[in-house]
């Protein structure tokens, strides 16, 4: 199957294009994580003291899913809400500095996660995908979910 939707294009992050790139902006983007942000960590700790096990960050699975189980065909992604587009109909006309970079910034992302998850189910993996604070507001929800899943999946 041919995924046909035609790739955002995102404008360079750089001063010719009106951006700035003082140390100050590089201060403030470095302290963005990508990976073992809080409420992956809290997530992640969880499914272990359930005794769960999984790979983290696995570079052999479309998208490097924060966690996978291969065993029971599952990945798990926890996605910031800024970066991943949470609630964007709304949200996108709220942007007020730089909506020319950050609009396809985030609508890139999106669409991204929908070819990572096509990616997935192709390979018959099962894709989980939490909102940071849904981890932060509602773990219980988030783990029950999963051990739902992995109870089902062990029954097979």
């Amino acid at each position: 199957m041919n995924y046909n939707e035609e790739k955002i294009k995102v404008p360079r992050f750089n001063e010719e294009s009106g951006f700035y790139t003082t140390k100050k902006r590089s201060k403030i983007m470095s302290k963005i994580r990508g990976k073992n942000t809080k409420p992956e960590l809290q997530f992640r700790k969880t499914l272990w003291k359930k005794g769960v096990r999984y790979r983290v960050d696995n570079k052999q699975l479309p998208g490097r899913p924060d966690v996978s189980i291969k065993k029971y065909k599952l990945a798990i992604f926890i996605d910031g809400e800024f970066w991943h587009g949470y609630n964007w109909n709304e949200r996108k006309d709220k942007l007020k500095s730089n909506r020319d970079f950050w609009i396809p910034k985030i609508e890139r992302n999106m669409q991204r996660d929908r070819e990572v998850n096509r990616q997935l189910k192709e390979l018959d993996f099962t894709v989980f995908r939490f909102w940071t604070h849904e981890i932060k507001d509602n773990l219980k929800t988030c783990i029950n979910d999963v051990m739902v899943y992995l109870d089902l999946a062990k029954a097979n």
